[in-house]
Order: structure tokens, then sequence, then C-alpha cells
């Protein structure tokens, strides 16, 4: 779904040691991932100096980069979260993180994520220094996905809901990068 949004730009892609290899194990704490996304990122800033940077990551991912674009050392130009864990596996919000953002921040979420409440998540927008972003995946779970009843009665489907997304995150990204 991203790399259409993005295909006038450079994208790097990585998977976290946890999940490289093809073997899956349980994932650490998105505090401990910090450092291996810090240095992927300073790698690309290397390779690709004087463009702008767009983190971006689903779910934990987002998370990450969120942590990642609040280093003073990190010079991000805007954050994209798919799917944002707002909800911590004791239930509570984790808005710490979202309130230091000072970049544009988008958030694509589905309206049935059980770990990003839409109340909240509004909330939370309201409090934030930042300008903030919502698409909102109607009928979409964390991972986006669309019950078939849900979309026969939208009378639409997953690629196009999906594709709905691509070209908010494709505005979302050209308005953020002309506000360099």
């Amino acid at each position: 779904m991203l790399g259409k949004a993005l295909d006038a730009v450079e994208v790097v892609t990585f998977d976290y040691p946890y999940i490289a290899g093809g073997k899956r194990k349980a994932p650490p704490k998105a505090e401990k991932l910090v450092e291996f996304h810090t240095d992927v990122v300073k790698g690309a800033v290397a390779k690709f100096p004087g463009h702008p940077l767009i983190l971006a990551g689903k779910s934990m991912g987002s998370r990450v980069s969120c942590m990642v674009a609040c280093k003073e050392d990190i010079a991000a130009s805007a954050v994209l979260c798919l799917g944002y864990p707002l909800k911590g596996m004791n239930g509570a919000v984790r808005d710490e993180l979202l309130l230091q953002i000072t970049v544009p921040i988008m958030f694509v979420q589905g309206s049935k994520d059980g770990l990003c409440p839409l109340d909240k998540l509004e909330a939370v927008r309201k409090k934030m220094k930042s300008l903030s972003e919502l698409h909102l995946i109607d009928g979409g779970d964390h991972s986006f996905k669309i019950g078939k009843k849900h979309l026969q009665t939208m009378g639409t489907t997953q690629d196009e809901m999906e594709g709905l997304a691509v070209q908010a995150i494709a505005a979302f990204i050209s308005k953020s990068l002309g506000e360099r």
C-alpha cells in the first residue's frame, strides 16, 4: 500500500532483528528498537544527504518512528503512522510520545482497531503540538482488513479502500514536503 504513494521518492525499508531471518520471535518493547531504527535512519540520511526524511511504520514500527523523530539528532520532515498502537498492553493510553512530536504526523487507522480507540486518538490529537491528520479506513481492523459484509454494505472493495488511504498518504506527503 505505501509503496504506491512513494513512487517519487527513495524508500528505505527494513525489518527489525527479531523478525529478520524468517523466524519471528516475540517483539521486544518498542524502546529497545529505537537504537536499531535510528541507525537505519542515519544510514539513509548519509546515503541521501539533503533529502527530506519521512519516517513511517506499521503498528509498533510507527511508535518507534515517533520515538526516533523526537530525537534531537534526527531532522524528520514528517511521520506516517499506520495502525498506531495508542493503547498499551495494560489498556493505558500512551500519549506522552505523541505530545512531544513537533513535525507533521499522519495516522492511518482502521475504525475497528482495538489498539487505537478513535475517541482516545482524537483527544490526544487535540493536545498535540504538531499538525496531525487522520485517515480512517471504515470497518478496518488493526491490519486494515475490512469484513466482507461491511464491504458489501458500503458497496466497495478492500482494494478501493486501500487506494483511498494511498491517496490520502500521497496528499499528506506532498503537503509535508511543500511546507519545508
